[in-house]
């Protein structure tokens, strides 16, 4: 572990003594995994601490983990992501915080820890499904307003539920269920058996 990873443990641990968190140093990066009743006070330590100072958040991103029990804690199949940054001391951290409901996954919104969380926070509700307590204003921000279901989550079938097209006899877009029959996408490649033959033309 570097001097400077060494430096920011160290802070943590001085800042969150008495939680129960123990930061996590894999591939030179720091993650920092809270219960969604703890994320609040968590993200606000994290920005007001004097020895911490993360001003600035990065990213924020929504992950379902259906597929990586690996990563998952306990049953627990839907994350917000944060990546935070201490202008002040150089720093970078990994927040991870597992909705407590798979049915309705809901954790807090840090928009008014970090603002620019707002349209982070509408594209994981749009791709994943994760609702976010306290946001201003939660809506769809990359698909349709009548789009059904959410696209990054494991099980969304890769054709999707509805389609939309011109319908020319109404004179107007129009919804309707997906009407794609699901093939397989192999390519294949067809040639002449004299492909490649010195003087073929």
């Amino acid at each position: 572990m570097s001097s400077r990873l060494e430096r920011l443990v160290g802070a943590l641990g001085t800042a969150f003594e008495g939680w129960e968190l123990a930061p996590v140093v894999a591939v030179d990066e720091v993650t920092l995994e809270v219960e969604a009743a703890e994320y609040l006070r968590l993200v606000e330590t994290l920005r007001d601490h004097p020895a911490l100072r993360f001003e600035q958040l990065i990213d924020l991103c929504g992950v379902d983990y259906q597929t990586y029990a690996a990563s998952r804690q306990g049953d627990r199949r839907y994350a917000a992501v944060l990546h935070l940054l201490s202008v002040t001391n150089n720093w970078r951290v990994r927040v991870r915080v597992f909705a407590p409901d798979d049915e309705f996954p809901v954790v807090s919104s840090v928009v008014n820890v970090w603002p620019a969380a707002n349209w982070f926070e509408r594209e994981a509700f749009d791709m994943v499904g994760i609702m976010f307590e306290g946001h201003p204003d939660l809506r769809r921000i990359l698909t349709d307003y009548g789009f059904v279901g959410h696209p990054f989550r494991k099980d969304f079938p890769v054709s999707g539920y509805m389609e939309m097209r011109y319908d020319p006899e109404q004179g107007r877009v129009i919804y309707q269920p997906v009407t794609i029959a699901p093939r397989e996408v192999t390519p294949r490649i067809v040639r002449e058996d004299s492909y490649g033959d010195v003087g073929h033309g």
